[in-house]
């Protein structure tokens, strides 16, 4: 191991430290529940991201030994996936006031089982992605099905799946339990003639009308402000969006 490898090596043991540090402070801030300190939240994601980003830029790219590779890419996508649901709660504060309790549980859920999910499937994850990237076979695979995609013209496989998203994240904020999407199916055109997906959604008191009516409304507005035709029923979406069925 050549002295800048074990140099940065040190360096980025010291910033995943650091990031350890950052956070018992979002821990913190997490655990008051209150959409008030949106902007501490907010700063604690960008010290996460400032400090992700040195690591790729500077020192990771003079990491050779394949262990240590492995180990700095686990701890890597547990702060991707930290960063994302941080700045995606951010942007659900922004855009409605109101966040779910259990949202917040779910978070601190997530950093407390840091090491579980490091250790076995971040681990995994990554292992695969070193194989692939460093095997031939596996490398000469991965590229043989990325061009079939390209001359398919399948654009959606690269960003199929981002409107599901959105669409469970709206449902889950509102105060759904559950959120299936189906097929539209020949009784769907009776009401609107060009659907194409239904939505099916409930909370965990199936006799909370209200509740279902919010949720309805808050996709219906959702969906409308895109563009797309949709009937709501209690419970039930009917939209002529072409969604991914739950698989």
């Amino acid at each position: 191991m050549s002295y800048i490898e074990k140099k940065y090596n040190i360096k980025i043991k010291e910033t995943f430290e650091e990031q350890s540090q950052l956070e018992s402070a979002l821990l913190i801030e997490l655990s008051r529940k209150s959409v008030k300190n949106v902007n501490e939240i907010a700063k604690l994601c960008a010290n996460f991201n400032h400090n992700i980003n040195l690591i790729l830029k500077k020192y990771y790219p003079e990491i050779k030994e394949m262990k240590d590779k492995l180990v700095i890419k686990s701890n890597l996508k547990f702060y991707y996936d930290l960063i994302d649901k941080l700045t995606d709660l951010v942007r659900n504060i922004e855009n409605y006031q109101k966040i779910d309790p259990e949202y917040y549980d779910k978070l601190i859920e997530f950093i407390y089982d840091k090491e579980n999910l490091i250790k076995g499937k971040y681990r995994t994850i990554c292992a695969r992605e070193l194989t692939a990237f460093y095997d031939p076979v596996s490398r000469e695979n991965l590229e043989k099905i990325l061009l079939e995609k390209i001359e398919m013209k399948s654009q959606q496989y690269f960003t199929f799946g981002a409107l599901e998203e959105e669409i469970k994240k709206i449902a889950h904020l509102a105060g759904a339990y559950s959120i299936n999407i189906f097929p539209a199916n020949e009784s769907s055109f009776e009401e609107l003639g060009s659907a194409m997906s239904i939505i099916i959604f409930n909370t965990s008191n199936q006799q909370d009308e209200e509740k279902l009516n919010i949720i309805g409304t808050e996709l219906k507005n959702y969906l409308e402000s895109k563009k797309f035709q949709v009937v709501l029923k209690p419970g039930l979406i009917i939209t002529n969006a072409k969604l991914l069925p739950n698989r």
